[in-house]
């Protein structure tokens, strides 16, 4: 159907849209990500040169010389900084009880160098760097925590998003699936009212058909027929009505059933539709089911296979155990179904003819999945070839 088309390419806008979203956020919070970099390493450049004036004896011999901006920048500086003098390690921001720690402060100096963030070196003149011996002081530097957190945000954000979605998806479609069951049940009750008044009208003319003639044998076969498929629309009005309501389940044999529903549709089918059913007749297929819901999934999916096949081809049912399941195939010759429509075929709305309002399927995944407990899916299918619809219920 093209709805399930729209709907899966809507799906595949909005997943792309979502991407770019998220690729944007990656890209631009590290292009953030490398300014603040930059700016806490210019922020540490500026704390050397106020260290080495704070240090530089000539300023310290004329009083005239203001400190304010160099104490400033020593004092507001909130990297996490070691200082390594050759001898020992002074820490900075690290906290009180670690800012003295030999040790702490070296496995930091080591996570520094692994992490790849050079140390500065507050040269006091340019020859010192053709030294081959170690220059010292160096000043080791962490990143802040704003830079840390700013790394972290896309994953954050993102999870937070995935989270929001997976919530709003759930509520949405519990909320459908809410509005489909009060649209089925409403429906099915309307349509077992409307059937209501024709069947009973056409029972009464099929009462008076047999009272007012001397039928002939031929007419009184098709007035018997006229009379089974009343029966067979006052069930189905019957079925329509329940809807809704939890059924009564009851254990029956799975082949008479079958047999059943198949011996009906065989004389209101072509002459040119073959009918096979094979099981085996030694076993008591037996499950709990309602005998009338469960007919008519078999009967659905049976019509269905005859508007496929077209007033010819072939019909074959086998039904058999496994463990404690009980397998029913229905297996046609008909057109069968594409590859990219066999995860739709039992959504409300799928249908392949001009007719109909695509809802049998769906009504028979409901009516064994959520009465029976048990499953209904398409086994295989080939265009041109056929298809086959799987049943599995438990065993009684």
């Amino acid at each position: 159907m093209d709805i399930y088309k729209q709907k899966s390419w809507l799906k595949i806008l909005l997943m792309i849209i979502g991407l770019i979203i998220i690729v944007f956020t990656i890209f631009y919070t590290n292009y953030l990500s490398n300014k603040l970099a930059e700016k806490e390493k210019k922020s540490i450049e500026y704390y050397t040169l106020a260290l080495k004036s704070l240090n530089n004896p000539d300023y310290k011999v004329n009083d005239q010389k203001d400190f304010n901006l160099e104490y400033n920048i020593t004092t507001d500086t909130k990297n996490p900084m070691i200082l390594d003098d050759g001898v020992t390690l002074e820490g900075y921001n690290w906290g009180d009880d670690k800012d003295n720690d030999q040790e702490f402060l070296m496995q930091q100096i080591k996570e520094i160098q692994e992490s790849g963030i050079a140390p500065i070196i507050p040269l006091q003149d340019n020859d010192s760097l053709q030294s081959k011996m170690p220059i010292y002081p160096r000043i080791y530097y962490k990143q802040s925590q704003l830079y840390r957190l700013i790394t972290w945000f896309p994953l954050v954000q993102g999870l937070l998003i995935s989270i929001f979605i997976l919530f709003g998806y759930m509520i949405f479609s519990s909320v459908r699936r809410a509005e489909q069951n009060r649209v089925w049940v409403g429906m099915s009750k309307e349509t077992a009212h409307q059937l209501g008044t024709p069947i009973s009208g056409i029972m009464g003319w099929t009462e008076y058909l047999k009272t007012v003639t001397a039928p002939t044998e031929d007419q009184v076969e098709a007035i018997n027929e006229m009379e089974k498929d009343l029966r067979k629309l006052e069930l189905i009005a019957n079925r329509f009505s329940k809807i809704g309501s939890a059924p009564v389940l009851d254990i029956k044999n799975i082949n008479n059933i079958i047999k059943n529903s198949v011996e009906y549709l065989k004389k209101r089918s072509p002459k040119n539709i073959k009918y096979f059913f094979e099981y085996n007749k030694n076993e008591l297929l037996e499950a709990k089911v309602n005998e009338h819901l469960f007919s008519w999934v078999v009967e659905n999916i049976l019509r269905n296979a005859l508007d496929a096949m077209e007033d010819k081809g072939e019909i074959r049912i086998t039904t058999k155990t496994e463990g404690d399941k009980v397998i029913i195939d229905l297996q046609d010759t008909g057109k069968g179904i594409p590859q990219s429509s066999l995860k739709t075929v039992f959504q409300p709305g799928y249908s392949t003819k001009k007719r109909g309002w695509g809802l049998g399927l769906s009504l028979a995944k409901r009516i064994i999945k959520d009465y029976h407990k048990g499953k209904i899916f398409v086994l295989k299918s080939k265009v041109n070839e056929g298809t086959t619809f799987r049943i599995i219920l438990p065993k009684a």
